[in-house]
């Protein structure tokens, strides 16, 4: 299991949202790309980088500051975010992104969906954004009234290659995470899955941790607890890459 910071990106400026508000924002550095190459340099082996102004305005905002970010790096990145169509998926592969996330197209056009994981295998993962125990969608403004159950069978048969999973009340709160819901989605998964919102501290990595010795959770997502410094970064993925060179029982 490795840890993945995650950089929003929101007028140009590496933010975070609490719950996915727009208006309740945390504003961390100006210049996104000296953030995307700062986390590179600290050892991370994946980014998460989100077009937050694409997810609200359903197609991309921040494109030309995404496609510097990857080009700019050699560890991989995955891109999210106003992804609605197949030309914005490939124009992103064609960047430089590692892989594709996808939210409200995944659940609002499953046809549309299909065509994008099957023109870009091994690319496409799916973002599932809950709240209540539905998912949201269009920036977590909308209820698909569609439950994680509902969805699964479909995205599977689709080609998804990874699950991004996100608590919404939980999300930039630091108030731990929803580790049922982990449970349920990563024992019961036929592919990756990666965990957000809500992760605090090392404690919580280390219950994730256990998760993962059972299930296909093979990531957590971090953005505010690794900003701030509540989740220490470097001390985290040492405890992680220790335990993974451990013999297991």
């Amino acid at each position: 299991m490795i840890i993945i910071p995650a950089l929003d990106i929101k007028g140009g400026k590496c933010v975070r949202l609490r719950r996915g508000r727009a208006e309740d924002e945390i504003v961390y550095e100006n210049d996104p790309l000296k953030v995307a190459v700062d986390w590179e340099k600290r050892g991370a082996q994946r980014l998460h980088l989100i077009d937050l102004d694409g997810a609200f305005a359903g197609f991309p905002v921040n494109h030309r500051l995404i496609t510097a970010v990857c080009r700019e790096l050699s560890i991989p990145v995955q891109i999210g975010g106003g992804i609605r169509n197949l030309e914005t998926a490939q124009s992103y592969i064609e960047a430089g992104a590692d892989r594709i996330v996808i939210g409200t197209a995944a659940m609002e056009d499953p046809v549309l969906f299909a065509e994008i994981c099957t023109c870009l295998p091994g690319k496409i993962g799916v973002s599932l954004d809950t709240e209540g125990g539905y998912i949201r969608t269009k920036g977590w403004v909308s209820d698909s009234g569609l439950t994680v159950e509902s969805v699964m069978p479909r995205l599977y048969a689709q080609g998804i290659s990874f699950i991004v999973h996100t608590d919404i009340g939980r999300d930039g709160m630091r108030s731990g995470p929803n580790l049922e819901m982990l449970k349920e989605i990563a024992c019961a998964g036929m592919v990756p899955v990666l965990a957000a919102g809500g992760v605090d501290n090392l404690d919580d990595i280390k219950q994730l941790y256990e998760i993962s010795r059972k299930s296909q959770l093979e990531g957590v997502i971090s953005g505010r607890a690794v900003y701030e410094g509540s989740l220490n970064f470097e001390e985290a993925s040492a405890w992680l890459a220790a335990r993974d060179a451990a013999p297991q029982p």
